[in-house]
């Protein structure tokens, strides 16, 4: 099991180079982390829900997603509450009291999940979430030790150098945990910078101090890997032929929809958080959202509304994917509070209304565009594919629909794209064709491209494997798992 001094120190990564180095060395393995808290989600073939980022461990191991990789997740609605989701189905929205309550009942459904899948497999990496160190959780802890201490786990615990005081955070986090302190094998220090003879005496008195060997240290790199949280660096792109802004809902989700846009030539991807920050870019996106309702106040208020409005009525683009195809509507209604309750009017691009249910649609679904115009043009009895993660039901215009299975709305000028598909960028045919119709309106020549994006992670999982292979102890990481 890795575990963190805390979140963002590289858990998730480390855990899927692992995986991919054990798929390289022969090893049929599985990622597994009990709980998850994330608004980046995916949708397995059987339509359940999962973390984006096992489901991203999953690739790396050559293995289809499974539910049973991270039996609870949970998508915050608010600051102080989330919707959670067991096994893949919604159970309810809990506040943070109630579900720190509520944790002892999910451990049966933790260790029976975790048993079954570690049945089909070589071996099992665990994660863990956040630190292990947080005293006030540890009573009721089921995703860091008291996981470890259930099925009885070695753990490697990851510290980010990048941040600053990784010895600090590595010694702190063992003090403040006495009962546990044993189960810690080694240290693994993550995003080092620099001359690693400057950091030996660092680690020599690291042992020192601890007793522990550090595994080994990690060199900062760049590669394109899903973000589990929230976009970085590695999510954006800096072309000089189309500037795409991506407009950050506070409770942002699946983000990676739009990472592989990143691989076409002359795209220039960013996320923007003020109006100010969107300037005069070819294409707006608004993304998906956890809370549609609260994001689009909350972007109403920032005068971001305002701006993409009259962005669009002066003849710019703008696409809306799930919640964000749901806010360039008339009217949104949460009667049931199925996120934050409420209603709220909408951008009143498209002549539509939605209204949350409490049945939640998790799908794995396919349309089939019908419209030849627009942001469409060429694309006409074109299938993309993808997968829907929605409450929300659309009503409208039936002049807007665009599609066989009416999963993609276009208006009646061409410049504002809805879908309900996320994964719809991933169809490459559709990206480029999208945008060619760009580059046309600026006078561009069209793009000859071919990108084939599962490939394309697939070399990014590899390159993970030999950058971590080169610099990790795996030799002493496979005798800890004998």
């Amino acid at each position: 099991m890795l575990q963190g001094t805390g979140s963002g120190v590289g858990k998730s990564v480390l855990t899927a180079a692992l995986l991919r180095i054990m798929k390289h060395d022969g090893f049929k393995v599985a990622p597994f982390k009990a709980q998850n808290m994330a608004l980046n989600s995916f949708v397995t073939k059987d339509g359940l829900e999962m973390g984006r980022a096992q489901a991203m461990q999953a690739e790396a191991a050559g293995i289809e997603p499974d539910v049973r990789m991270n039996p609870i997740l949970l998508k915050p609605t608010s600051d102080t509450g989330s919707q959670v989701i067991v096994m893949g189905k919604p159970l309810q929205n809990m506040c943070a009291v109630d579900y720190e309550n509520y944790k002892p009942h999910f451990q049966r459904i933790i260790l029976e999940a975790f048993n079954k899948l570690k049945k089909d497999y070589d071996f099992v990496i665990l994660e863990g979430a956040g630190s292990p160190a947080e005293i006030n959780l540890m009573e009721h802890d089921i995703v860091n030790m008291g996981m470890a201490r259930l099925i009885d786990c070695p753990v490697l615990l990851v510290g980010d150098i990048d941040k600053g005081g990784v010895f600090a955070s590595l010694v702190g986090t063992l003090t403040l945990l006495p009962k546990d302190k044993d189960r810690i094998k080694g240290f693994i220090i993550n995003k080092f910078r620099g001359d690693i003879s400057i950091l030996q005496p660092g680690l020599d008195m690291l042992k020192e101090i601890t007793g522990l060997p550090t595994l080994g240290v990690i060199p900062y790199f760049h590669l394109k890997l899903d973000e589990e949280d929230t976009p970085s660096e590695h999510s954006i792109s800096q072309g000089k032929d189309i500037d795409i802004a991506v407009i950050f809902l506070p409770h942002i989700s699946n983000f990676t929809d739009f990472d592989p846009l990143t691989y076409y030539p002359g795209v220039n991807l960013r996320y923007v958080k003020s109006a100010e920050e969107i300037g005069n870019p070819d294409i707006i996106i608004f993304p998906g959202s956890k809370n549609t309702i609260g994001d689009l106040e909350t972007i109403r208020k920032a005068g971001i509304v305002d701006k993409v409005v009259d962005f669009y009525h002066r003849g710019g683009y703008v696409i809306g994917v799930c919640g964000g195809y749901q806010i360039m509507g008339k009217k949104i209604f949460d009667p049931l509070s199925a996120e934050a309750g409420g209603e709220s009017d909408g951008l009143g691009i498209f002549d539509m209304e939605t209204t949350f249910e409490n049945e939640k649609l998790t799908v794995n679904a396919e349309d089939v565009i019908t419209k030849d115009e627009g942001l469409l043009k060429g694309l006409s009895n074109v299938l993309v594919k993808g997968y829907e993660i929605h409450m929300g039901r659309t009503n409208g215009n039936k002049n807007d629909i665009a599609s066989k299975k009416e999963l993609i709305a276009l208006d009646a000028s061409g410049r504002a794209l809805g879908t309900y598909l996320h994964g719809i960028f991933e169809n490459t045919q559709f990206t480029t064709c999208l945008l060619n119709n760009i580059r046309q309106t600026k006078g561009l020549p069209p793009m000859n491209v071919d990108i084939d994006y599962k490939q394309k992670k697939e070399e990014q999982y590899d390159a993970l494997a030999d950058i971590v292979r080169k610099n990790l102890n795996m030799e002493f990481i496979y005798n800890l798992m004998k």
